[in-house]
């Protein structure tokens, strides 16, 4: 007996063919609708991973709550890990209160602090927080 690759089970090579004796016209009619149904498989793939991303992106997008801010809001300003105020665990997370100045396009602020200096770089609201007093 020969060994037979499990792949060449579920779809015939033309040596599987040769020995099961079937004509080559019929072979090649059943190969030609294998790969018709290889193009049908891959669409539905497809769609299947389309509406799987648009349900992630609804749960996700469920539970996300939008920063808008004003001109004039009063922020406080995420302390990144790599900048030189961090001090260890205690230290605070947050710095401010800043005035937002301006609000950009595409979520970005342009802060100032409480004296009226304006900083040079924007910042993404997604690390800013309004202040309540």
């Amino acid at each position: 007996m020969e060994a037979v690759l499990p792949a060449e089970v579920k779809i015939p090579s033309l040596r599987i063919l040769m020995e099961a004796q079937i004509e080559e016209a019929e072979w090649v009619r059943e190969r030609h609708e294998q790969l018709s149904l290889i193009d049908e498989k891959r669409l539905n793939a497809i769609c299947h991973e389309q509406c799987y991303q648009q349900r992630m992106a609804r749960v996700y997008n469920k539970k996300v709550k939008p920063r808008l801010f004003e001109v004039g809001d009063k922020v406080l300003k995420r302390i990144l890990p790599m900048q030189d105020k961090t001090k260890g665990k205690f230290a605070p997370n947050w710095q401010g209160p800043f005035i937002v100045k301006k609000v950009l396009s595409g979520g970005a602020l342009i802060l100032m602090e409480m004296d009226g200096q304006v900083f040079s770089q924007p910042i993404n609201a997604d690390m800013c927080k309004k202040f309540f007093i």
